[in-house]
């Protein structure tokens, strides 16, 4: 997967980077608090790190593509770390949200319960963790891509045994002009337990 965005980095970043998510931003903002510790987890184009940014918070980005994190640290001028789901580290319960805005739907089925608990190590008690998949329930190949699509039953089994309730559901339409017709499951969990 990182081959792919690496090869079109360019391509991906100028398909993204001007996409208005505000409608997003405004279902978890609202939560947080004042200058709140936000992790952008493959941050992509680094859109939502520059807007967190602008908007005071203090913001952890990573993604995995070299060449995603070249272009994303010059259009934020903010460092964005180098690291796959799994292999991000940071000082435990320290970031009061996380942010996965399409990027955890390239993790297959059979990991995402596992870099759900990973990633929700990083919040805080009662932290918030923002993230959305394409609505479905298989896992699909496309143009070199593979996507794990959730609805809301499949997304609850995930987290069964994790630290992380879902606290809201909702479906939208994709925002990215001509591609209406394709709906995406957004949900935001809340990490209400502590269990290793």
């Amino acid at each position: 997967m990182t081959n792919y965005y690496n090869e079109n980095a360019l391509t991906f970043f100028n398909g993204t980077v001007e996409v208005n998510v505000e409608s997003l931003y405004k279902e978890l903002l609202p939560y947080l608090p004042t200058h709140a510790k936000i992790l952008d987890v493959g941050c992509g184009s680094g859109r939502d790190t520059l807007y967190f940014l602008n908007k005071n918070y203090r913001v952890t980005a990573f993604d995995a593509s070299e060449e995603l994190i070249t272009l994303a640290q010059q259009y934020t001028q903010h460092p964005i770390l180098h690291s796959t789901f799994l292999d991000f580290n940071t000082k435990k319960a320290s970031q009061d949200a996380i942010w996965a805005c399409a990027s955890l739907l390239h993790v297959p089925m059979n990991e995402l319960e596992k870099t759900f608990h990973h990633l929700a190590h990083f919040l805080k008690q009662e932290g918030l963790f923002y993230c959305s998949f394409k609505y479905g329930d298989c896992e699909v190949e496309r143009n070199g891509r593979s996507f794990t699509n959730l609805n809301e039953t499949l997304l609850n089994d995930l987290l069964k045994k994790s630290q992380l309730s879902i606290k809201k559901t909702w479906i939208t339409e994709d925002l990215r002009p001509n591609r209406a017709n394709e709906k995406w499951l957004n949900a935001i969990l809340i990490k209400l337990k502590t269990f290793e």
